[in-house]
């Protein structure tokens, strides 16, 4: 049998599942997913509540009544300041995957990579969302023709720059409203520095693109509460857990043991950094938990605060999901060190220009 062209009234799915076989990208269809590629907020929470029910003893132990109030405050003041700011952020992020064409995006762009970049950075100001509805956007400008380096410089500033990410940090750092300032600044270099570094180092083969959610086949309603839900269940899972480690971290964790790495600058910095990549906090809501790792300088929550929308255990699950395992395993590692040395030469002269080291 010989290989056909799409035909021209054939619907866009198709088209464009036909487009993806034709550029050799493999669907998989009817093959079980690798478990590694399907973790969740549902999956994270039962191994939590499991670690709970096995280590009860020493928890009930190390959390005395007062130190049980004292988590239950804190966890529930991150809860209550950043759930309506995640809602919103994801509320307005399907609102633009649904009912905004994709092409826009393609056709709103430069055709040269080095001008497009810049311009898909400073775009992500209009996607009020987290990375959990950035990553399938991006996939998306890809497979309709926009360059790589323009789509990933996108990827990585939408969750960052955004007005409800910039409002929150403002919230939550009302003493420092550099602090937003400062994030943004960050989260738009870094975005830029990688779409560039795209364009020089960055390989097509090592994009492989899976087949696109099925969203389109649906009316336009059902896409948007489709798409608001899973976001809503997967970020607001990861939020809780954010909220409970944060918690954990200022009750549990010996005050002398937080202090030793606050005091040391470059320990403070480094540990915040992972840290940001373990919480795997979605971006609307992880400005409250850097606010209340008070005993850390402004730089090092700017680090915390530039790493997470960029680089964490979630983000790198859905990356290796959309883009392939080998695009992941070279971006994320490149996107963390430019974004940590970045934060920290934007926080040295924040605390410069400002004289607040805290």
């Amino acid at each position: 049998m010989t290989a056909t062209t799409p035909r021209a009234n054939a619907s866009p799915a198709k088209a464009d599942e036909a487009h993806d076989h034709a550029h050799g990208h493999d669907h998989d269809h009817g093959k079980p997913r690798l478990f590694g590629d399907r973790i969740g907020s549902v999956e994270v929470l039962a191994v939590v509540l499991i670690a709970l029910v096995i280590f009860r003893d020493q928890v009930a132990s190390a959390l005395s009544a007062p130190a049980l109030a004292a988590w239950t405050t804190v966890f529930v003041s991150v809860l209550v300041q950043a759930m309506p700011f995640l809602v919103f952020g994801v509320a307005l992020s399907a609102v633009i995957a649904v009912y905004v064409p994709r092409s826009f995006w393609a056709k709103a762009l430069p055709r040269h990579p080095a001008l497009a970049v810049p311009v898909a950075s400073v775009a992500g100001v209009v996607l009020p969302g987290c990375e959990c509805g950035a990553v399938p956007i991006a996939g998306s400008l890809i497979r309709r023709g926009v360059t790589p380096a323009a789509a990933l410089a996108f990827l990585l500033a939408a969750p960052a720059i955004n007005p409800i990410v910039l409002t929150a940090t403002v919230v939550a750092f009302p003493n420092n409203p550099e602090m937003a300032v400062a994030r943004g600044a960050a989260g738009l270099v870094v975005a830029m520095i990688m779409g560039w570094l795209w364009t020089r180092l960055g390989k097509q083969e090592w994009i492989k693109l899976p087949r696109r959610p099925d969203l389109e086949n649906v009316s336009k309603a059902r896409a948007f509460w489709t798409s608001m839900r899973h976001d809503i269940i997967h970020a607001g899972g990861f939020l809780v857990v954010g909220a409970a480690a944060a918690a954990f971290i200022n009750v549990v964790i010996p005050e002398k043991w937080m202090l030793t790495l606050a005091e040391n600058e470059v320990l403070a910095i480094l540990a915040l950094a992972i840290l940001a990549v373990l919480l795997s906090i979605c971006s609307e809501a992880d400005a409250f938990v850097a606010a209340s790792l008070s005993q850390f300088s402004l730089t090092s929550r700017l680090v915390f605060l530039t790493v997470g929308p960029m680089v964490d255990l979630k983000l790198i699950s859905m990356q290796s999901g959309v883009f392939g395992r080998r695009f992941a395993a070279r971006f994320a590692p490149a996107t963390f060190v430019v974004a940590v040395i970045m934060a920290v030469v934007i926080g040295f002269i924040m605390v410069e220009m400002t004289g607040k080291g805290a």
